[in-house]
């Protein structure tokens, strides 16, 4: 087994480091973690408690995973975290484990850049090829959709649920759900539109963004109606559209409500 481990770092027994890892200078990594091949822990590092972490992985310096949730009713249960693959955690990220009153388990998917400063809250669930900018907050049980982009100094709510492919501005306060494919911004973030920058990057055809944008307007813009009955009869209209019934499906199970238009 191939290994390259600083001589000051810590290493506890128990712990299960993979094939070709490397783990820099004063790093501390607990009894119960497990770091899966080919992973990078850079210098002045901690990770503990019951955390699993994939493959290809980078974790740069003063990253803090597995402290305790700030959470008062944590009263030391065994809780877990689990990061997938191909991540780039960097500096002064804070990943913290799940507690009794959620899912017991936070988790993190794979091929996520959680830039400088983020903070992942106990329970909460990110998605596949997330960003997180810097700085960004997640409070607890917040689940991020894949491909989600969330922008620098911007905090979500407690059970906040951020759909695929939106897009939530920089500096913004997220209190309701984001649809996905959408664009919020905002101190009390408001929906500002579609996600059309990440749509057209994911090589999208044009003419189901242009569907999509239709429906965006039916949906939002007129005013027949409530937003439930909009959506019951939008329903029937777009049967079959993978996208807008994406919208729709997480409309219809949001239980926060959603981030609607200003006007």
């Amino acid at each position: 087994m191939s290994q390259k481990i600083h001589k000051t770092a810590i290493i506890e027994e128990g712990a299960k480091i993979g094939n070709n890892v490397e783990i820099g200078a004063f790093s501390v990594i607990g009894s119960k973690v497990e770091i899966g091949d080919n992973t990078v822990v850079k210098s002045h590092v901690v990770i503990e408690g019951i955390t699993k972490i994939g493959k290809n992985n980078v974790i740069f310096p003063f990253a803090a995973i597995g402290q305790i949730p700030q959470d008062l009713k944590f009263l030391g249960e065994d809780t877990s975290i689990v990061i997938g693959d191909n991540n780039r955690i960097r500096e002064h990220v804070t990943i913290h484990p799940g507690t009794k009153t959620g899912a017991m388990i936070t988790k993190v998917g794979s091929d996520c850049l959680l830039m400088v400063g983020v903070h992942i809250a106990h329970d909460c669930v990110v998605g596949n090829h997330v960003i997180l900018a810097n700085s960004a907050t997640l409070a607890g049980h917040v689940e991020i959709g894949d491909h989600a982009v969330i922008g620098g100094l911007s905090a979500m709510h407690q059970f906040v649920k951020i759909g695929k492919h939106a897009m939530v501005g920089g500096m913004s306060g997220v209190e309701t759900d984001v649809i996905p494919y959408g664009t919020v911004m905002g101190e009390r973030a408001f929906l500002a539109g579609l996600n059309l920058v990440g749509l057209k990057r994911s090589g999208l055809e044009k003419d189901k963004i242009n569907s999509l944008r239709a429906f965006y307007k039916k949906l939002f813009e007129e005013n027949s109606g409530n937003l439930a009955q909009r959506v019951k009869i939008l329903n029937n209209q777009y049967e079959g559209e993978e996208l807008v019934l994406d919208i729709i499906k997480f409309i219809t199970e949001s239980s926060r409500g959603i981030c609607k238009p200003k006007n």
